[in-house]
């Protein structure tokens, strides 16, 4: 499809090569596309109004919560819980599933969300972004069950995430390639930009949070010190939709490792790591826990952690030798 095309005639289009397709997917896509259009507004604005700093609590991970944070969550929820196509709503944000009100239809998908990743990196203006996935619901009652949430990425029906920058980017995939529409703010609507991205089979960068090094275990400093050899370059901005981006585009690969610290990973794998690996997959990439593909890990609760490397298949695969070879 032509670039430049607005992202509510990409869906329609895509819609019209599914005969059978009910549209509440396409509907569903706008609803988030809208609520990242209101999200972008307010960070545009942050150091205009009382909308940067923290809200003086912790969520469920015993972060402290900015008020974008809140402030993301909420417009998430009150844009889709009303357009009847979601039985629930997770989030990073909440310690229990969203129950969609009883005075709404309830529909045939679940919505994951990491509705402010990078948050810490708010308030000194370094971009920032939304990580959502929708699975269809497993169950048939009137409410979500756990089981509807607690999914392999396998089973993902689509996921994507919203970044926050010099532009505001919409990047999803439904399982047919990944497109990337730029916000035009002079009209209000997300242009395509980036149809079909294919992230390189090698890159030049490497991701990782290197203050952290005497927490890592042998295998993650041997293949740290494989990439310097290979004349990687260092590139990290601590924020996960910051970097995952760059490298998309780019080629690279960004690791979150299991270390001393952490032994099951930090990355929460339904908010972050399944839907980024998701996509990664489907524009040629690859993500693993190190050991076993991300998407094959089967989830054992809604905030479960998983340790993450992801990006081009040749250094996700180096990566994966490297540990391999060592743990033997």
């Amino acid at each position: 499809m032509a670039l430049g095309t607005t992202l509510t005639r990409f869906l329609i289009e895509e819609q019209r090569k599914y005969p059978g397709a009910s549209g509440e997917f396409t509907s569903l896509l706008s609803g988030i596309a809208t609520a990242g259009k209101v999200i972008s507004r307010e960070v545009n604005k942050a150091g205009l109004i009382d909308i940067l700093g923290y809200k003086g609590k912790k969520n469920v991970h015993g972060e402290d919560v900015q008020k974008l944070d809140d402030y993301a969550n909420a417009i998430f929820i009150q844009t889709l819980c009303h357009i009847g196509h979601l039985a629930g709503i997770a989030s990073e944000e909440m310690e229990d599933i969203y129950h969609i009100p009883e005075d709404c239809p309830i529909g045939n998908y679940v919505f994951l969300m990491d509705p402010l990743d990078g948050s810490s990196n708010i308030d000194v203006n370094i971009s920032i972004g939304s990580i959502f996935s929708i699975y269809r619901r497993e169950s048939k009652g009137k409410k979500a069950t756990m089981a509807d949430f607690l999914q392999p990425g396998r089973k993902l029906v689509a996921a994507g995430y919203l970044i926050y920058g010099s532009s505001t980017m919409l990047v999803y995939s439904t399982g047919h390639g990944v497109h990337g529409f730029t916000l035009d703010p002079s009209i209000g609507e997300f242009i395509l930009s980036h149809e079909k991205i294919q992230t390189p089979k090698q890159g030049k960068i490497y991701s990782i949070n290197e203050a952290y090094r005497s927490n890592w275990t042998e295998n993650i400093g041997a293949y740290v010190d494989a990439a310097r050899k290979e004349n990687k370059t260092a590139r990290y901005v601590g924020s996960l939709v910051a970097d995952f981006h760059r490298n998309l585009l780019k080629g690279g690969i960004f690791l979150y490792p299991a270390d001393k610290k952490n032994p099951d990973g930090k990355l929460r794998l339904l908010y972050e790591a399944a839907p980024l690996a998701f996509i990664v997959e489907q524009a040629g990439g690859r993500a693993s826990t190190g050991k076993i593909p991300l998407l094959d890990v089967i989830p054992e609760k809604i905030h479960h952690r998983v340790p993450l490397i992801i990006g081009s298949e040749e250094d996700v695969l180096m990566a994966e030798k490297c540990i391999s070879k060592i743990d033997k």
